[in-house]
């Protein structure tokens, strides 16, 4: 096959304010103080790429704060990737790698821009060939997804178990909770969690998700941890501050709960101290944080050759992330669940990102299984006016 040059590069950054202050729907530190700030809005950048056949490449970097960073970042990177072919997927990853690698940028906001790039070029290159992404991966694994909904967050316990009954009427098997908040009186999350399992039964999958709550304090998260298991809860996320890797290790050894990371310390080489520490059982990478497709292919060969299931993260991203999640997970093997959130931010502002950004859903649940289409690449054509209506000057 001939070559097929990359000949433009846009990245978009888009926003969406927040008409009323939330609480931080998630454990933060210092939340009083931060979550005016994270969550204010929601943001991301996506990438689009066209090529010298006419077609085009889309994708999406996982934002959290400042979406012009991505952004700018893409503009400064992509004269180098003009002219190139997008079949070259993983030579183009080491190129734009090796731009600041060796000048301490190799996690964060310039990895995130770069998954957003290299989802683009994976979608070009499988329109390329006419074919959905997965059969570029590895062809399809699953007929169908398990999925999770996630999450329940921090609400009034009638709300709360409400919506708990919703997901179980709805076909789900598996939801996650957010615990943390109580740092001073852990028991409470305790007594929170204990009400859903004895409202939903015995035969619903549920697990838990601290989102880093317990930093250092091992004595707590051990604690939380031990009661968990009671309350038979399938994994135990994030208990501690990213970095602890020795931390999660102890908890691994100590407690009989799965311990699941992989949202916070994501590339390749964290995953492999993870692995070498015994400190993780569930790994969680975000393909629009992780440095894209060609990273998380490396990390998915590193979890299956020990015998780690992989179960990604989605979290609060646009629909273009989850279209290319979707498309990578049904070619692996290993796969464990995917996570579809059911709840937004706001629950009176639903995020139009994940939800009106695409002309045809790529969402679609069927009693407890998500289906993964099979349109050319992620699958995705952009909503022109959702694009115009949020993008950043």
């Amino acid at each position: 096959m001939k070559q097929n040059r990359i000949t433009n590069i846009e990245a978009i950054s888009l926003y969406v304010p927040l008409k009323e202050k939330i609480d931080a729907p998630i454990s933060i530190p210092h939340a009083s103080v931060l979550a005016d700030t994270i969550f204010s809005g929601y943001r991301t950048t996506l990438v689009r790429i066209q090529t010298e056949f006419g077609i085009e490449g889309v994708g999406e970097c996982m934002v959290r704060l400042a979406p012009t960073a991505t952004r700018d970042i893409i503009r400064d990177i992509a004269p180098m990737l003009i002219g190139r072919d997008v079949l070259d997927r993983e030579a183009l990853w080491e190129l734009m790698y090796g731009t600041m690698m060796n000048r301490g940028h190799s996690r964060g906001f310039y990895t995130e821009a770069m998954s957003g790039l290299d989802i683009a070029i994976w979608d070009a290159a499988a329109k390329t060939l006419d074919v959905p992404l997965y059969k570029l991966v590895g062809g399809r694994h699953h007929e169908k997804l398990r999925a999770y909904a996630s999450s329940i967050r921090f609400r009034d316990m009638d709300l709360v178990l409400a919506q708990a009954r919703d997901y179980k009427t709805r076909g789900f098997k598996a939801i996650k909770i957010k615990i943390g908040r109580n740092l001073e009186r852990p028991e409470l999350d305790i007594d929170f969690v204990r009400a859903i399992r004895e409202d939903v039964g015995d035969e619903m999958k549920l697990m838990v998700d601290a989102n880093c709550a317990y930093g250092e304090d091992i004595g707590t998260a051990l604690r939380v941890g031990r009661a968990m298991q009671d309350l038979d809860i399938y994994w135990f996320e994030e208990p501690l501050s990213p970095d602890n890797i020795d931390g999660n290790a102890a908890l691994a050894a100590a407690l009989d709960i799965n311990i699941a990371l992989g949202e916070a310390d994501f590339m390749m080489y964290g995953a492999r101290e993870f692995i070498a520490k015994k400190a993780v059982d569930i790994f969680q990478p975000n393909i629009s944080r992780t440095g894209g497709i060609t990273e998380a292919r490396r990390i998915a060969a590193l979890l299956q050759a020990n015998h780690i299931p992989y179960a990604p993260h989605t979290g609060s991203c646009s629909a273009v992330c989850l279209a290319a999640t979707l498309q990578f997970s049904v070619a692996l093997p290993h796969f464990l669940m995917f996570e579809y959130m059911q709840s937004d931010w706001s629950k009176n502002q639903p995020n139009p990102l994940r939800h009106d950004l695409l002309k045809q859903p790529v969402e679609i649940f069927e009693d407890g299984f998500m289906v993964v289409p099979e349109r050319p690449g992620i699958g995705v054509e952009l909503n022109e006016d959702i694009v115009d209506n949020w993008r950043v000057a």
